[in-house]
């Protein structure tokens, strides 16, 4: 066995440091011969019975090491934080750098070779992948797993998508309070993920078109034992991996990230996967910027699924899952390394579709041109994003008065005010809800509607926000403005009355106000007392970047891939 590998600065010492990292380890009942300098896999399991989504992956670890034995390494598993999206306040985005911050010291700590990433709900796929980035091993990535198909008075239901339309029913009078009570149990049927295109799907969707894991990997069920051969095959691979010293950053190179972006695209997928993807490209040191996700602005929409959709993953499972997606993107694709150690086309070897109404072809889509698009202007100098296959066409060109909330309490307390002065035809502003603001950007940029026009039967309307919305959700809303109102943007200066421009044609998001107004509002504006002094969260607002830079900390950009060279003893 090689004397190169990074577990002998552990396991491989004939001294006191040596004897005391293996005797420890023997109390598990490990034998000597599982330190001969074979490869030492550590599997990074965000397990967790507050995270629902990630419930199986206590199974899928068993999965894991069994490949890793047959392949002739030695697996050690070993917890995380973990993100439950659904359980967390303020948000579980507040938590994704500290869950980064966690996986990175883990595995530059332990004796490891390479490192399985086992994770699924929304925040815990990109946060585990920004800290192995930093550290640079063999990485490989299985996922969760979507839940089945949520059923309810004999049809499918989705994770997400129709709890808001359900609650919007019931706001309008058109569903009884008995009913959306009743649909709650069986929406989420089995251990996984949500079974819509949200974040979480979406980004176990990119994680396999970047080639950061096996093929299927994306849309498999959580409880198909597909799922658990997949896992044993993951761990075979991983040893793989380290011998040929196959790196993550061999893998996430710019080529990698585009093919991201248009993966993103073609599946409809989550507004979350541009905030993510630009804080693993600078965890991995790739320069990509938010202008970059324009290059999926004119990538039709491929996947009918929810929210963009009518189906659910389990379906997309069957019509052929990512392998299609890749196949119908052949002529757009970057070439580009994956963790099998060959181009990512390899990936759509054999890939058939077994149903067209779930999966469409490049030249027959569900909708054209349906990535999402970049605005910027004076609203959003830095940019902003809207996701036009989950939007009402016409209101992507639209220009109205705006109605503002300064915060998230205040559109609380009010939007159910039968004396609102809004109209359809009005633009909803929700201010301090960014990085620092809320802080953790929440999910909260698809308002509701206000009540009285619900009531009119109106279901969308043009929303801006500093905040992030569930890849779940739907709507005309336009998420992610940069800089945030908290940090100084114009967004915090916008009054009720302001007209507001958009163009999602054009990639414009203007306030209609002059330059010297607007320089008097901000010379009269004061930013909001800090919510937080101390503990994480104060860490988090005085170091967090703005969304267009990913919400990274801005220490934690970057790699640090020294050998740890200083005992414990």
């Amino acid at each position: 066995m090689s004397d190169e590998r990074r577990n002998r600065a552990w396991y491989g010492k004939l001294d006191k440091d040596g004897f005391i990292h293996r005797s420890w380890m023997k109390n598990q009942g490990f034998p000597d011969h599982a330190f001969d300098g074979r490869p030492i896999i550590g599997i990074c399991n965000t397990w967790s019975e507050l995270t629902p989504c990630n419930s199986g992956l206590r199974e899928l670890a068993e999965g894991v090491k069994r490949g890793v034995w047959e392949a002739g390494g030695f697996p050690v598993e070993f917890p995380v934080m973990s993100l439950g999206e659904t359980q967390m306040k303020p948000t579980a985005m507040l938590f994704r750098n500290l869950l980064a911050m966690d996986v990175e010291e883990s595995i530059r700590a332990y004796g490891i070779d390479g490192v399985v990433l086992l994770g699924g709900c929304d925040k815990t796929t990109p946060g585990q992948l920004m800290g192995a980035a930093s550290v640079d091993l063999p990485t490989i990535v299985v996922s969760s797993g979507p839940m089945l198909n949520g059923k309810w008075q004999g049809k499918d239901i989705g994770s997400g998508t129709d709890v808001w339309k359900f609650s919007e029913a019931v706001r309008a009078g058109d569903m009884t309070l008995a009913d959306f009570m009743a649909a709650e149990s069986g929406m989420s049927r089995s251990k996984g993920v949500c079974m819509t295109m949200g974040t979480a799907s979406t980004m176990a969707s990119v994680v396999e078109a970047m080639g950061m894991s096996l093929p299927t990997n994306a849309a498999l069920p959580a409880v198909d034992a597909r799922r658990m051969a997949l896992a044993h095959m993951t761990g075979k691979r991983i040893v793989g991996m380290v011998e040929e010293g196959l790196k993550l950053s061999d893998i996430m190179t710019r080529e990698a990230f585009e093919n991201g972006i248009l993966a993103n695209a073609a599946v409809g997928g989550s507004t979350n996967a541009v905030v993510h993807l630009l804080a693993m490209a600078g965890r991995v040191g790739v320069d990509l910027t938010l202008d970059d996700f324009e290059i999926g602005s004119e990538i039709p929409l491929l996947v009918n699924c929810m929210p963009s959709g009518k189906y659910l993953m389990e379906d997309f499972c069957y019509a052929g899952g990512m392998p299609v997606i890749l196949k119908e993107l052949a002529h757009l694709l970057r070439p580009a390394k994956t963790v099998l150690d060959c181009d990512i086309s390899v990936y759509a070897d054999g890939a058939e579709c077994w149903n067209r109404d779930v999966i469409r072809s490049f030249d027959e889509p569900l909708k054209p041109a349906a990535g999402l698009r970049v605005l910027k202007g004076n609203l959003a100098p830095r940019g902003a994003i809207v996701k036009p296959s989950a939007a009402t066409d016409e209101l992507l060109e639209h220009e109205g008065e705006a109605y503002v909330f300064e915060n998230i309490e205040e559109l609380k307390a009010t939007i159910n005010s039968d004396d609102l002065p809004v109209t359809k035809d009005s633009i909803l502003v929700l201010k301090g809800c960014g990085p620092k603001g809320y802080p953790g950007m929440a999910e909260v940029g698809n308002m509701p509607i206000p009540s009285k026009l619900v009531k009119q039967g109106v279901r969308d309307m043009v929303r801006i926000s500093d905040a992030r919305m569930s890849g779940t959700a739907f709507g005309t809303v336009i998420l992610h403005v940069s800089p945030e109102a908290n940090e100084g943007g114009t967004l915090a200066l916008v009054k009720t009355g302001d007209r507001i421009r958009v163009s999602a044609s054009k990639g414009a998001l203007d306030l209609l106000v002059s330059d010297e107004e607007l320089a008097e509002r901000r010379a009269n504006w004061q930013p909001d007392p800090p919510r937080y002094t101390r503990g994480y969260a104060k860490m988090y607002v005085d170091h967090v970047l703005q969304a267009d830079q990913g919400a990274d900390l801005d220490f934690l950009v970057g790699k640090d891939t020294r050998p740890v060279t200083r005992e414990s003893h």
